[in-house]
């Protein structure tokens, strides 16, 4: 559940973004499907995500890359 007095998620926050996909969808993901999703919901999804300030045209491939990975690892951790 997102708290009003988190810092606002930034692009470049791959690490809490990772765990904040990670809250909203626990094991409904697991690592082969991680690495499955398209960017272009990846993206919709972030862009979504309570305290997230960042913008569509702010995402870069490598922050996607990043924090699919970050999810899989925040997954893993989980297990």
């Amino acid at each position: 559940m997102s708290n009003l007095y988190e810092p606002p998620m930034k692009w470049s926050d791959h690490e809490d973004i990772a765990m904040a996909l990670y809250e909203k969808f626990g094991d409904e993901f697991g690592e082969s499907k991680i690495y499955r999703i398209r960017f272009t919901d990846l993206l919709e999804w972030v862009l979504t995500l309570p305290n997230f300030e960042g913008t569509r045209e702010q995402a870069t491939e490598g922050h996607l890359e990043q924090i699919q990975a970050k999810w899989v690892y925040e997954w893993r951790d989980n297990q």
